[in-house]
């Protein structure tokens, strides 16, 4: 038996696991259908995502859409989708895409209720999420039954080594793009093949190919040539799923899809590795604001971009960056090549032939630190830094570096590196200080 066999008796959902999972979905459908006969609205009810795809692994969501008739206004549309949500799914919570639904559970599995129009082509949609039913139809018509086995794997594979999902957080792989991918390329290790000669720009068309597209990845939409299905995938995320398919297909193992828990490193060896190193530890910490949790994310990742370039634009250098949000807090860690500068540095000025140098004589004359000197033929001064410590630059930067709009640089707080080292979760430091990828744990 190989390796992906083994894996899949372990994903694919059991007899019992297909059969409960039937039977709660054909009662929400159900139940929403004669919610929606009673109450005399227009509506279609469909299974659409991984569960009507047959692609699910075990415990799934189940994506309920209602497919609305296009003479419905869009706020009827919201209005009257909320209000079957409400009555349907159990702990019902309002959740916005380009448009609210409703997430929630019913009979303790995860649910999503979503209002669509019900629209015969996908050349003119009304709102993002009218492909999904698109989507759906186009995978069942062109994976072949064995094929749903080999999107499980991929998608396990694709979880294992954390670049599974569009979400802002991890910025990787939707479900619909690895059924595309399999579709593409047959089965999962052809798609690990194909990926070893990815580069940025690799262009994959299923069926026809659209308009041009910029993006490290693009894959058309054989439902709307017009859009790119791999948008979110990161440059970064890719290349971590190029390094993962080369690694496992030179030495297969069940970590790749199983990772072992990474355990936090002590704080003596975290010293230890600082000590060795060299480097310092600054850490930046803010109060969780109340916001959507995948915009959240996705000002985080805004958030530590900023203060990267902040911390580069004043010498201080960043090595590597990581962030964690937690239940109360959002924080990012940095390792920088320096968190002290010397007192003065050399300021450039023109060359001694052009107009400007007189202005520049003129202000650094008096210069406390000597007079302009020349040096490759321009005119150079020593001058004093605006700041000493990364700790004091970023206290007075933070607030005009571009940080996520809802994240507050009035409550950050600022670790210095023993306090950071002392004070900061050390599985975070243990990421920033000890990086590895998941499957080499």
């Amino acid at each position: 038996m190989s390796l992906e066999s083994d894996v899949l008796a372990r994903i694919k959902p059991t007899a019992e696991e297909i059969e409960s999972i039937d039977s709660a979905a054909n009662a929400l459908k159900k139940a929403t259908e004669d919610y929606v006969r009673e109450h005399n609205i227009e509506a279609e009810v469909r299974f659409v995502g991984s569960y009507a795809k047959g692609t699910y692994l075990s415990d799934p969501d189940i994506d309920l859409f209602l497919l609305f008739p296009e003479t419905v206004p869009l706020k009827e549309l919201e209005r009257v989708g909320l209000s079957v949500g409400e009555a349907i799914v159990e702990k019902g919570k309002k959740m916005y895409s380009e448009h609210p639904y409703t997430r929630g559970t019913f009979r303790d599995v995860d649910v999503d209720l979503v209002p669509s129009y019900s629209l015969k082509t996908a050349e003119k949609l009304r709102t993002a999420v009218d492909r999904t039913p698109f989507h759906t139809s186009f995978v069942l018509d062109s994976l072949k039954e064995e094929q749903k086995d080999e999107v499980r794997l991929l998608k396990r594979f694709m979880k294992g080594i954390g670049v599974y999902g569009a979400e802002p957080n991890t910025r990787g792989f939707s479900g619909y793009l690895c059924e595309l991918l399999i579709i593409h390329y047959g089965s999962f290790l052809n798609v690990l093949n194909g990926v070893g000669g990815w580069k940025e720009g690799t262009t994959i068309t299923i069926d026809k190919k659209g308009p041009p597209i910029m993006g490290p990845l693009v894959v058309y939409d054989p439902v709307d040539q017009k859009r790119n299905v791999a948008s979110a995938v990161h440059i970064d995320t890719m290349a971590l799923f190029i390094v993962a398919s080369k690694a496992y297909l030179s030495s297969p193992s069940e970590r790749f899809f199983f990772p072992r828990k990474r355990m936090p490193l002590s704080r003596d060896e975290l010293q230890r590795i600082s000590d060795q190193d060299g480097a310092r530890i600054i850490t930046v910490s803010f109060d969780r604001p109340d916001v959507v949790e995948e915009n959240l994310h996705s000002q985080l990742w805004k958030t530590r971009y900023a203060l990267t370039r902040k911390l580069n634009d004043f010498d201080y250098t960043v090595l590597r960056a990581v962030h964690e949000m937690y239940e109360k807090r959002l924080e990012i860690a940095f390792e920088i090549e320096r968190d002290v500068l010397s007192k003065t540095y050399k300021h450039a000025g023109p060359p001694v032939w052009v107009k400007a140098a007189d202005s520049f004589l003129a202000k650094w004359k008096n210069n406390i630190y000597g007079p302009p000197f020349i040096e490759d033929g321009c005119w150079n001064v020593i001058a004093e830094r605006m700041y000493f410590t990364a700790k004091e630059m970023l206290a007075d930067e933070a607030a005009v570096s571009g940080i996520g709009r809802e994240i507050d640089p009035r409550n950050m707080r600022i670790r210095d590196h023993e306090t950071s080292l002392n004070e900061t979760d050390p599985l975070l430091l243990t990421e920033l200080m000890d990086p590895k990828n998941s499957w080499e744990i």
